[in-house]
């Protein structure tokens, strides 16, 4: 009976030793698996995607920096700028702490007035190293005035140009604009923003936020594009539009500042620039267009076909000399729009095809309270679309669209297509 006692002692052993064995393996087998997953997530390569841009509010870069390694703007030229000397008294710094509620500066830090002010705005390059700034007296072909131009202020642009070539990235800072025009007559302010764009491709497009009634608007907003070579920058221009927020209607467009890049040297850091805001270029050409439209009314179905054929010789609608048209097309009844279309949009041509087809119900017996709308627009990405142009055929037009006007009513079920030369919309 002895040797039946030791074998049974040995068996209840076992399922001890078992259990210590598993309890080590499975400690060992979560802290070689952290290990590794720590391993793997160090080892990942930080990709920048190209032709993004980085949206930077009030100095602070959200990404992909760390936001303990960002500094407030002026702090590096509080580091760099030690020599009185050098830099005169009047030069740009913000200070972020003197802004009001609207993140606005004080108006007398900054005065769009004569060309003495602007100058000593604006240093030139610091003989000990400081950071280049483009004076006034550069690139005058842009920012010239003409005689008119100059009796209506329109403000001064201040911003700072730079390239990070760890990253390859180009990065533009919209600091604040001085001396803007009160569009709102009421209130005598304005609500203003910007627009910029790079040109001369047009799809790298961005703004600011709105700032509420102000002339004196503080941005500091930040835009970095990652992927432009260095190379590439001096073939670029940048084109800011100056506007003011209309929550009822078409924002008011305050002026533009265009810059060309080439002959900017941006390999010795940030460069601040300033410039006086223009009158936006009004298109030069003999006007804004013509569209071929093709009507034709049945009278048994009660119906209006309409057909938008052809745009030729559309203005510029910016700069950059590339529209992006297309049609809206709007029935109204006894001036009371009862139904709209729109065709699709052609990109970067002044001569577009459409050729789409409408066809419009008629409430009433013949068309002697009924007109068509043609508004030809500029297709903007992330902005209200600009009107390139508009045309009005009905019995109360004038002119060529009266005619045929008259003409579809006179022949009805014939299709009846005819030049119009578009109006300012």
């Amino acid at each position: 009976m002895a040797p039946i006692s030791t074998s049974r002692e040995e068996f209840d052993e076992i399922p001890t030793v078992v259990g210590i064995f598993s309890a080590f393996g499975l400690v060992f087998t979560v802290s070689l698996f952290a290990w590794i997953c720590c391993q793997r997530k160090s080892s990942k390569p930080s990709k920048t995607p190209p032709y993004k841009f980085v949206h930077v509010l009030k100095g602070v870069d959200i990404y992909p920096e760390s936001l303990d390694s960002k500094k407030k703007f002026g702090a590096d030229e509080k580091n760099e700028v030690k020599n009185k000397s050098a830099v005169p008294k009047n030069s740009l710094h913000l200070d972020l702490e003197k802004r009001d509620l609207n993140g606005n500066f004080p108006k007398t830090n900054f005065k769009a007035g004569s060309s003495s002010d602007l100058e000593s705005v604006t240093p030139k390059l610091s003989s000990e190293g400081g950071k280049e700034v483009v004076s006034p007296d550069s690139l005058k072909s842009s920012t010239s005035l003409t005689s008119d131009e100059k009796q209506e202020k329109l403000g001064t642009l201040f911003f700072s140009l730079e390239y990070n070539f760890e990253k390859k990235a180009f990065v533009v800072n919209i600091k604040e604009a001085c001396g803007l025009p009160a569009m709102d007559d009421q209130s005598m302010t304005s609500d203003p923003y910007i627009k910029m764009m790079i040109l001369p491709e047009k799809k790298h497009k961005v703004k600011t936020r709105v700032l509420r009634k102000t002339l004196d608007p503080a941005f500091d907003e930040t835009f970095t594009f990652y992927g432009i070579p260095y190379t590439q920058i001096q073939e670029l221009a940048l084109h800011f539009t100056v506007l003011s927020f209309d929550r009822f209607s078409r924002d008011d467009v305050i002026g533009e500042v265009l810059i060309p890049l080439a002959g900017i040297e941006l390999t010795n850091g940030e460069m601040l620039m300033n410039r006086e805001i223009t009158k936006r270029n009004v298109r030069k050409s003999s006007g804004r267009g013509e569209l071929l439209i093709s009507l034709c009314y049945q009278s048994t179905t009660n119906t209006l076909t309409v057909v938008v054929l052809k745009a030729r010789h559309l203005p510029k609608s910016d700069v950059s000399g590339l529209s992006d048209p297309y049609v809206k097309v709007n029935l109204y009844h006894a001036k009371k729009r009862i139904s709209k279309k729109k065709t699709h949009v052609k990109k970067c041509t002044p001569n577009a095809v459409f050729n789409e087809l409408f066809v419009f119900d008629i409430p009433c017996e013949g068309l002697e309270e009924i007109s068509v709308e043609f508004l030809v627009l500029d297709s903007e990405r992330g902005s209200r679309n600009e009107v390139i142009g508009r045309l009005v055929l009905g019995a109360a037009a004038e002119g060529a669209g009266g005619e045929h006007w008259k003409e579809i009513c006179d022949y009805p079920r014939r299709q009846i297509a005819k030049w119009h030369a578009l109006c300012d919309g």
